[in-house]
């Protein structure tokens, strides 16, 4: 018995002088300084800068490692996540040295597969008034060039219902991961509801304010666009669009013009609270120098503001624009859909649209639940504008939604019942 003791008192000894993990002992030492995520030509500092190609909530989980302990096993889960967001072949993370003693800075590198296919439905809703609109895109990446070909019937944007194909060619890394280029292809046939064609005389459209009605319209549209900042981004190009027009007699017109757009996206994070800010501006100008039948310029601001704080959501959008010259329909200012004016019938408040836009909705959600309000008016211009007004309540979760709204009138309640999804 003495000598089984003495056994597990020296078995005991052994165990706990045993020499502990090492990494564990030295992990422990260092506190994570920073986060790089790299790719193909591609780097960010999520310390100090603001990558779109990462979603705000995996920012943030990666955000949340900064200031603590290094952990390689937080390390290696956010590594999967990376991957998975990245459809990545694989993401890799390794540390260097940080700028302050005893930290390290943590540098996952993605590696990005040499080619995948993806299958994405970017809208599909239904609309008491409106009806369905859907839209459903297949693209093909090779490295940094994407081609994507689609499917679309859409009568919830426009005063037209359009129906047809898309295809498009993107290069997201032109000699530098700052310089994209771009080249759209659109070819669609087109439906009117009656309230247009009644509104709009068959033999003499206002020749100051848009075009008659047309049966297919095509466009071809080279972009480049310029990463001048983080957030701030530049497009340029040309847009070369043809219509055949229905009245009196089947012709062909131009409308090409110059395009430009400058965004500015931001996103701030706290320990509680994250704020994302999403503005833009964006010009079209038909000029008879590309050969435009049409001469006009259309201008539109949007901005959208976000608060988020825990379980609760608070959203601002906003938009406005205006159109000088001759613009075709397709041009023209519509609300009364499934995001300006929600609960309203387009063709009730213009069934041609109008040359001048303002409107804003705010939106809070708590978990799925959400309520809103939308305002705004569409007009044309030497005319009075009437500012129109709708609440509603729904359901949404990620870019699923469903909603009944209300337009706010003096004699009566008119709901209207919305579902799907929209990007």
């Amino acid at each position: 018995m003495k000598f089984v003791w003495l056994a597990c008192l020296l078995s005991g000894r052994l165990l706990f002088a045993a020499p502990q993990d090492p990494e564990a002992n030295v992990n422990s030492r260092y506190t994570v300084e920073s986060v790089i995520v790299a790719g193909d030509g591609w780097s960010t500092n999520l310390v100090s800068e603001t990558n779109q190609k990462i979603s705000p909530s995996l920012r943030q989980q990666i955000l949340g490692i900064i200031g603590n302990k290094l952990n390689p096993t937080m390390l290696d889960d956010l590594a999967g996540r990376l991957r998975r967001e990245f459809q990545a072949r694989s993401v890799t993370h390794r540390l260097t040295r940080g700028e302050n003693p005893d930290s390290v800075r943590v540098i996952f590198q993605v590696i990005a597969r040499p080619s995948r296919f993806d299958l994405s439905v970017p809208k599909f809703l239904y609309d008491a008034r409106q009806g369905w609109s859907g839209a459903v895109d297949a693209t093909a990446t090779v490295h940094q060039n994407s081609f994507t070909a689609g499917l679309i019937s859409d009568g919830d944007d426009l005063i037209e219902r359009y129906t047809g194909v898309r295809a498009r060619y993107e290069n997201t890394h032109l000699g530098t991961d700052r310089v994209h280029l771009r080249f759209d292809f659109e070819t669609y046939h087109d439906q009117w509801n009656g309230a247009t064609l009644a509104d709009l005389p068959f033999n003499a459209p206002p020749p100051d304010q848009t075009s008659g009605i047309y049966r297919w319209r095509q466009n071809y549209q080279p972009t480049i666009s310029f990463v001048i900042a983080e957030p701030l981004v530049l497009t340029v190009g040309t847009s070369f669009e043809r219509l055949q027009n229905q009245y009196p007699a089947a012709q062909t017109e131009a409308a090409s013009a110059v395009v430009a757009s400058l965004r500015y996206k931001l996103m701030l994070d706290d320990s509680d609270t994250q704020q994302n800010v999403d503005a833009a501006y964006s010009l079209r100008a038909a000029t008879q120098v590309l050969g435009s039948d049409f001469v006009y310029t259309r201008q539109r601001w949007t901005g959208r503001y976000t608060w988020k704080r825990g379980r609760h959501e608070l959203n601002d959008d906003f938009e406005a624009g205006m159109i000088t010259g001759r613009a075709p329909l397709f041009d023209r200012f519509a609300a009364g859909n499934s995001t300006l004016l929600r609960g309203w019938n387009m063709y009730e408040i213009d069934p041609l649209g109008g040359n001048r836009i303002v409107a804003n909705s705010v939106e809070y959600r708590y978990r799925i639940f959400q309520v809103f309000y939308d305002t705004g008016a569409v007009w044309d211009s030497g005319l009075p504008a009437i500012p129109r007004h709708s609440i509603g309540v729904g359901l949404r979760q990620s870019s699923f939604f469903l909603a009944v709204a209300f337009p706010v009138r003096d004699a009566r309640a008119d709901p209207i019942f919305m579902v799907g999804m929209n990007y």
